[in-house]
């Protein structure tokens, strides 16, 4: 098929290009860094320099390459080490979430694209009832923090706007990222020990390593019935489980522990909710309807292979 993947040379889609090629798909990949066409050139796409957020070059660019299916990968992140104001570290990535999205489907429209696959994220559950959660279950409508109200909006609207007007509209729910080019930061934050378990780590995280991430969303080009897909892998854990487990084997002291008012000074509202009362996620329904398994079924052994 013909694909178009935008945000080609992000953290998955490394990853996912050459593996769409390697497939046997014609892929166009857009970048913003004209520097970063050679690479795309290199993974067997044809490159495209664009901008997102530039309605009338996204549909000049979709138009021209006549794709089957669009990938949306579009992110532009902020410096992570610090998420006190969640909405500032996301402004760039949020306004791709949200006018980049607009900009893609009604591209998708004009050139008859038959199917959309978007990058979501799994955080996007509400912070009660079970520990781990299925598609089907309540997403957030109100953030509990108010410096995460933008961020919260431009997910939501992407996960409600893909399904509703793509023809076939998918969005996959993924984990939090990890493995090659994916959390560098983080493992240099547990080695400085500046990531702490904050009010007990009660919260539930699902994770999943990029290059199973990529195969996920090489599934979802393919197949599958549109809607949302949790690409998870098969251990949902709480912080006080996963992250000592990380520190060991990156060759790091235990984080230290911090209680829950404190870490809400230090880190904010948003990184306490997510230690404390954040739920996980199953990937039941991608295993099923997409045919997918990751091939690090857990994040112990996933971290192992990983880190160095």
């Amino acid at each position: 098929m013909r694909v178009l993947v935008t945000g080609a040379t992000g953290a998955l889609g490394r990853h996912l290009v050459p593996g769409l090629v390697e497939a046997g798909h014609e892929v166009t990949a857009t970048t913003r860094t004209p520097a970063k066409t050679a690479l795309l050139r290199g993974a067997g796409a044809e490159p495209v320099v664009l901008d997102g957020l530039d309605r009338e070059a996204v549909l000049k660019a979709v138009e021209a390459a006549e794709p089957e299916v669009i990938v949306h990968q579009m992110t532009a992140l902020g410096d992570m080490r610090s998420l006190r104001n969640v909405d500032k570290v996301f402004a760039a990535t949020n306004d791709l979430r949200t006018r980049g999205t607009d900009n893609l489907l009604a591209a998708a429209e004009r050139a008859g694209t038959r199917r959309v696959v978007a990058q979501g994220h799994n955080f996007v559950y509400e912070h009660s009832g079970g520990p781990v959660k299925s598609e089907g279950d309540a997403t957030v409508t109100r953030p509990a923090v108010a410096s995460a109200a933008r961020t919260l909006a431009a997910v939501r609207h992407v996960d409600e706007n893909v399904p509703l007007r793509a023809r076939e509209g998918i969005v996959l729910r993924y984990g939090t990222f990890y493995g090659p080019g994916a959390s560098d930061p983080m493992v240099e934050a547990v080695r400085k020990r500046q990531m702490p378990v904050i009010g007990g780590g009660a919260g539930i995280w699902s994770f999943i390593e990029i290059t199973d991430a990529a195969v996920a969303t090489l599934a979802a080009v393919e197949t599958g019935a549109p809607g949302a897909y949790n690409v998870v892998d098969d251990e949902p854990a709480p912080v006080a489980e996963w992250l000592p487990y990380l520190a060991e084997v990156a060759g790091a002291k235990p984080p230290m522990r911090l209680p829950a008012w404190l870490g809400r000074l230090l880190a904010g509202g948003f990184v306490v909710g997510q230690m404390t009362t954040a739920r996980g996620s199953s990937n039941e329904k991608a295993r099923k309807e997409l045919g997918w398994t990751p091939r690090y079924a857990s994040w112990r052994e996933g971290f192992r292979a990983w880190v160095r």
